[in-house]
């Protein structure tokens, strides 16, 4: 379908120009906030997609690779949350949701499924612009800055990360699902390890992904952090916290 909104559009491709320009799917069920995000999106030189429920959503993320995606929170059927816990299952693409119930018990909820960021609407278009870009600038820096050091594999408790692949093993070999937002948190921790650190530091790290971010956002962060890396009969928990201040990393760190 065209950009009129009505239901999945996906954009024909030009395969000259495509892998410049991010991708950015719209999952939106209002037609005329789809349409007006699809206008936005392509003039600010993303290449927009949509749908408008997640079945259509699903269908998109079939038979393309997104770079990001929109989610509104209240649709039809699976609401915005269910199906941020279905990508989450299989996939770290950064999330931004948007919606009209701006408590901070909803963005807490978003949050804690792994979204990377949380609009209000309304909301300006030069701000979600701005934070699209911010996500983006900072998922691919992420793995460019770790380019330098030569797939350095840095290792704790039997835990193995490696910043160039963006990839976490647990000890017993398998692969722990992050997103971008726990991944750099987790890079942070192990950087400066056995090392207090703030929660305003934290905030200037995780800015990228949280434009509000808060301390509670962060307190969020940390517990699925700890989640994902809680493992049975282990002695220590390896991000503990420092009251009134911060957290700490509390496993030695080797690099390889």
């Amino acid at each position: 379908m065209d950009s009129s909104g009505h239901g999945l559009t996906a954009l024909p491709r030009d395969l000259a120009t495509a892998p410049l320009a991010p991708t950015i799917l719209i999952v939106e069920d209002d037609p005329a906030l789809r349409t007006l995000l699809m206008r936005l999106l392509r003039e600010e030189g993303f290449q927009p997609l949509s749908a408008g429920h997640g079945a259509e959503m699903a269908r998109v993320l079939e038979t393309n690779t997104v770079d990001l995606i929109l989610l509104d929170v209240m649709l039809p059927g699976s609401n915005g949350f269910d199906l941020c816990r279905l990508v989450r299952r299989e996939s770290d693409v950064p999330i931004v949701m948007l919606s009209a119930r701006q408590d901070e018990t909803d963005r807490l909820i978003g949050l804690e499924l792994g979204a990377d960021d949380y609009i209000g609407k309304p909301f300006s278009k030069k701000e979600l612009i701005a934070r699209i870009r911010a996500i983006l600038r900072r998922t691919k820096s992420g793995s460019q800055a770790s380019e330098p050091r030569g797939h350095q594999r840095m290792t704790f408790s039997g835990w193995s990360l490696d910043p160039g692949r963006r990839e976490l093993l647990s000890p017993d070999g398998a692969f722990v699902d992050l997103s971008g937002a726990e991944f750099d948190l987790l890079l942070a921790f192990v950087s400066s390890p056995q090392r207090v650190i703030g929660r305003e530091r934290l905030l200037e790290m995780s800015r990228a992904r949280f434009s509000d971010a808060s301390d509670r956002s962060i307190d969020v962060l940390v517990s699925r952090l700890r989640r994902k890396l809680a493992v049975v009969g282990q002695a220590e928990p390896l991000l503990r916290t420092v009251r009134g201040v911060g957290y700490i990393f509390t496993a030695t760190v080797e690099r390889r």
